[in-house]
């Protein structure tokens, strides 16, 4: 079986998951693979709902690379915010900083 141990449990490699999609739409029922190779009846179920959704024939739900942009896009749009808050504070402290009635904190 092609798995290692992550926080979360186990991990199956891509091939494996594709070893068992293809078993289930060889005919073997999901319940029998999982005691065979010893992996959860319902990641079985799981893996090959994904593999539907990715071949365009699920109902609903992200296929794989949808679901990878989307993670991409969630990533850049917390690094913009991140971004546009320091230049906020930056603009803020220029704008105070070249006030020309405020006194300076190196005046002295």
């Amino acid at each position: 079986m092609a798995k290692s141990k992550s926080k979360w449990g186990n991990r199956y490699t891509p091939e494996f998951k594709q070893q068992m999609v293809e078993l289930v739409r060889a005919g073997r029922a999901p319940k029998q693979l999982s005691r065979e190779f010893g992996c959860s009846y319902w990641s079985i179920q799981s893996w090959v709902k994904q593999a539907d959704r990715d071949a365009g024939h699920g109902n609903g739900g992200l296929t794989s690379a949808e679901r990878q942009e989307l993670t991409r896009l969630k990533r850049e749009n917390r690094q913009l915010k991140e971004e546009r808050e320091i230049l906020s504070k930056a603009a803020a402290w220029f704008a105070q900083e070249s006030a020309p009635n405020t006194k300076r904190s190196t005046d002295s």
